[in-house]
């Protein structure tokens, strides 16, 4: 298996999965970046994996199903309309030899999904490296809750954000924590990172667990205040 970033609208990346019997690509904003990765490489069948509805993560699939014949398409419930198969939180979904878990992700959005396997989890928006996605559904206890149980997984396990954030996070984290050491090592390492026009992605949950201001709210309220204070950092 091998796991490749296509960047697209600027910053969002394009997950692809390669594997020996196809390729997953988990929330096409566009389909151009994806079709340009596909130049020259064998032709394998692909499948999608949705995470939310926002058009920066699904904006592509039309040009990817004219493309790609027999592209089959994952999502949860709010991305029905685009899906041939619809997910929720508690599945376990089988696309080629893999299984992979679904998460209920709510709070970015009313029934987002994340999706879990071989210790590579796929977020979409609901977590980012330092941050996490705008609770734009109001409801910021179903964000709290989806936090709670990403901090659950293992240490270990490698986490793949939609966007190219991390920088601006690891700015806020810093004004909340000006006193943590590990904020400051990995704000300077992501403005190395980025200095040198590389991603900053994947993270991993023991680092999150480290430097996201999320992550490190002591219970709900604070949450709460750190998410409106990002909201117009």
């Amino acid at each position: 298996m091998e796991i490749y970033a296509i960047p697209a609208l600027g910053d969002n990346y394009i997950w692809s999965i390669d594997l020996d019997q196809g390729r997953i690509f988990i929330d096409p904003g566009q389909a151009s970046p994806v079709l340009d990765f596909l130049k020259g490489q064998e032709a394998k069948e692909s499948v999608v994996l949705l995470t939310h509805h926002h058009l920066d993560h699904t904006g592509g699939l039309e040009g990817l199903k004219e493309a790609l014949p027999g592209l089959r398409v994952y999502g949860p419930w709010e991305t029905r309309d685009l899906n041939d198969t619809c997910v929720k939180g508690g599945d376990l979904v089988r696309i080629f030899d893999q299984e992979i878990a679904v998460l209920a992700s709510p709070g970015h959005t009313e029934a987002g999904v994340s999706y879990l396997w071989q210790g590579h989890l796929f977020p979409g928006d609901a977590l980012f490296k330092a941050g996490c996605g705008r609770v734009f559904t109001g409801d910021y206890r179903a964000q709290y809750d989806t936090l709670e149980v990403f901090k659950d997984l293992p240490d270990d396990t490698l986490v793949y954000p939609a966007h190219e954030y991390s920088l601006e996070n690891l700015r806020f984290a810093k004004s909340l924590f000006p006193g943590s050491l590990d904020i400051d090592q990995a704000l300077e390492e992501v403005r190395d990172q980025r200095q040198e026009g590389k991603k900053t992605l994947p993270t991993s949950i023991g680092e999150e667990r480290k430097t996201n201001p999320f992550f490190l709210a002591k219970d709900l309220d604070e949450f709460i205040a750190f998410r409106k204070k990002k909201d117009t950092f």
